[in-house]
């Protein structure tokens, strides 16, 4: 064999994977001091996605051992070189190519983020996304490459990306979402969540009269069971020792993980009556960083490949429980008569008609409602009871309008707290404080590309609006670190704020289904808690946002004193 000729067959393996977006060419030569000549512009066709990659390297593999037998004995240190100097050099000749002739080279962003994503990934891990992407959107301006595919945007750029688009720009595609955010479903079956562009306006269909405004009057009742246990409950905490003090995340998190249980299943996880996480709700927490890991290994399917080798027994275990908890809960509920309605009754209507949804498809849904209709509503009343803490004149003006609005807990009603206009705007500047998604909804451009807020995104990238950063950004807000819900409320000193940027529950045919029931939650909690309670900070001086995201916020405790306003008086 002549080894030379196994340089040539080894790089052309190579470099198709180290430089997905274009191919390395070597001309055949004879010997050793055979040069290699040029480089090809990029192909039109679309870059190689994983499964290519994962393929190729299988193959490289197996040839690098055979070629390396056959090398051995003649020039083993050439052809160790020679590899490394192709490792390099590709590795070089991409990083130059991503920062200087890359469609993306025109965005602004640091250089080491154009060439690799590390940065990227290491930021992800530490949990500081979002004030990392705050920080380059201050210093690169409303739009920036932060990774070598990967852009961020925190201008109005919500219909570019998120909305529904007409006539030669819908002929594009559809925004997908970047399925590397999220964890492959169990059971092999994704959910409304990640499903693609055919199966989600199905599912959306069957899933969302649980939703709607009718669904939510019919559910009121038990909204109230919940709303009223959770008052309870703190009224006990509040005569106990130590005395009135409590961690409001812990309850925040009891009330809405037991009532979306309660609508899912028809059976709840008791949270608040043991006062204590139901075991899967405690997995759920613990899994948190995770989310960001899942994703960061996503990235590099070599290292993908390598965990699902390598992960300990004990976490497949895990994750097994984890999800057949919630198969086995779905079975219970399917076939059994709930004793009230709830979301399984609206899906169940439509089980014998060809576009119902099957038993995967509810079961894997069902872990995504679990968590999308708990989560995040007790983040951001969290985030919302901090704020007003630490703001006493706001809590005094809410306060006092829930107290001459309401005399007795019976008079508050789903529909009497749709007409507070405080609170609402209490919530919806907690909301851009605080959202509950921090970084934001990926999406990938398809087709070649689109324009999005005047910038040309070629097809492949992901792309998003960062919530926190947008948020929080002078460009979009006056005073953006300032706590203020006159901002919503006509108030002159804010009238240059551009409230369009503030989507918390996202945009477009694939918004937030549960927006309407996390408001009801909200409110309703919100008035109640300040009906019965007088509250403040046990450490006022301790800067409770200073928090950790991974994906979804590493909350800290929020320990407050309660004092009873009122003895507790039930509802009659």
């Amino acid at each position: 064999m002549h080894v030379p000729c196994t340089y040539t067959r080894i790089v052309n393996l190579l470099l198709p994977v180290i430089a997905r977006e274009r191919v390395l060419v070597l001309s055949t030569f004879n010997d050793c001091r055979a040069p290699f000549t040029h480089f090809l512009s990029p192909p039109p066709a679309a870059p190689v996605r994983s499964h290519h990659e994962i393929a190729l390297l299988r193959r490289l593999s197996a040839d690098m051992m055979t070629l390396v037998a056959d090398a051995t004995g003649t020039c083993v240190l050439p052809f160790v070189a020679f590899t490394l100097a192709a490792f390099a050099l590709a590795f070089v000749v991409r990083a130059v190519y991503d920062v200087y002739f890359h469609p993306l080279s025109r965005i602004p962003g640091p250089k080491i983020t154009a060439c690799s994503r590390l940065p990227y990934v290491h930021i992800l891990l530490r949990g500081d996304l979002v004030r990392w992407l705050h920080r380059l959107h201050e210093q690169y301006g409303e739009v920036v490459r932060i990774a070598p595919d990967e852009v961020s945007f925190i201008s109005d750029a919500w219909q570019d990306i998120y909305g529904v688009h007409h006539g030669e720009r819908a002929a594009k595609g559809s925004y997908l979402k970047d399925r590397r955010w999220f964890a492959e479903p169990y059971n092999d079956t994704w959910s409304i969540l990640q499903a693609d562009a055919e199966a989600h306006p199905r599912m959306r269909k069957m899933i969302a009269p649980a939703f709607s405004d009718k669904a939510l009057r019919d559910q009121e009742s038990l909204i109230q069971q919940y709303v009223e246990l959770f008052v309870r409950r703190l009224h006990e905490q509040a005569e106990g020792e130590p005395k009135g003090v409590v961690d409001l995340v812990r309850w925040f998190n009891f009330f809405t993980f037991d009532i979306i249980a309660d609508m899912t299943f028809g059976e709840s996880f008791h949270c608040l009556r043991d006062s204590d996480y139901h075991p899967w709700v405690r997995m759920l927490f613990h899994s948190v960083r995770a989310i960001s890991l899942n994703s960061a290994i996503r990235r590099y399917p070599i290292f993908q490949a390598m965990v699902k080798r390598l992960a300990p027994k004990n976490l497949l275990e895990q994750r097994k429980k984890f999800n057949m908890f919630v198969f086995d809960r779905v079975g219970k509920r399917l076939s059994s008569e709930p004793a009230h309605p709830d979301l399984m009754s609206h899906i169940q209507k439509h089980k014998d008609k060809p576009k119902g949804l099957n038993r995967d498809e509810i079961d894997s849904n069902a872990n995504v409602l679990l968590v999308a209709g708990s989560e995040t509503t007790a983040t951001t009343l969290s985030g919302c009871a901090y704020l007003l803490m630490s703001n006493p004149e706001k809590l005094k003006k809410l306060t006092h309008e829930v107290r001459t609005r309401f005399d007795h807990p019976s008079e508050v009603t789903i529909k009497a707290v749709s007409s507070m206009p405080y609170l609402h705007a209490a919530l919806t500047e907690a909301l851009r404080m605080y959202p509950p998604n921090a970084a934001g909804f990926m999406r990938i451009v398809p087709g070649k590309g689109d324009f999005i807020g005047g910038h040309w995104i070629p097809g492949g990238t992901s792309v998003s609006i960062s919530q926190w950063p947008a948020n929080h950004s002078t460009r979009n807000f006056v005073e953006p670190f300032t706590f203020a819900p006159e901002r919503f409320l006509g108030d002159d000193r804010y009238e240059k704020d551009n409230r369009a940027i503030l989507n918390p529950f996202s945009f477009g045919p694939r918004n937030c289904l549960g927006k309407s029931l996390a408001n009801v939650e909200m409110r309703l909690i919100m008035t109640r808690l300040l009906l019965d309670f007088d509250m403040e900070l046990m450490d006022p001086a301790q800067d409770w946002m200073d928090q950790k995201a991974f994906t979804l916020w590493e909350k800290l405790p929020l320990m407050v004193r309660l004092k009873p306003v009122r003895k507790y008086n039930p509802p009659s």
